[in-house]
């Protein structure tokens, strides 16, 4: 058997097409997730809390030099994307836990 028949009998399995299209979708909820997220979740949360911006907050481990820029540790940016990963991943547990509601 030749390698494209090989790559065709892979192809037309039902696994390696049900991937493709978990990936596809995927891609789509993940731009419905960030929006929810960026534009709905993060502005109530931002009331909240105030007019904090962690993505701001740095540890500066060397300063600035005429040759050389600022050496740092953007820890806030780091707290941001965490903080961002665990909406978006309780925000798909709720919407996959209706999900499997509505599937009994």
């Amino acid at each position: 058997m030749t390698i494209l028949q090989e790559f065709k009998t892979f192809a037309i399995k039902g696994n390696a097409v049900e991937l493709a299209i978990g990936i596809v979708i995927g891609s789509a909820f993940t731009a419905i997730t960030n929006s929810l997220v960026n534009d709905i979740i993060n502005p109530v949360i931002g009331i909240l809390t105030g007019p904090v911006d962690l993505s701001e907050k740095v540890l500066i481990l060397k300063a600035e030099t005429a040759n050389l820029p600022a050496i740092s540790l953007n820890y806030g940016h780091f707290l941001s994307t965490i903080i961002n990963f665990l909406i978006i991943a309780v925000v798909l547990f709720l919407v996959v836990r209706q999900i499997n509601r509505l599937r009994l």
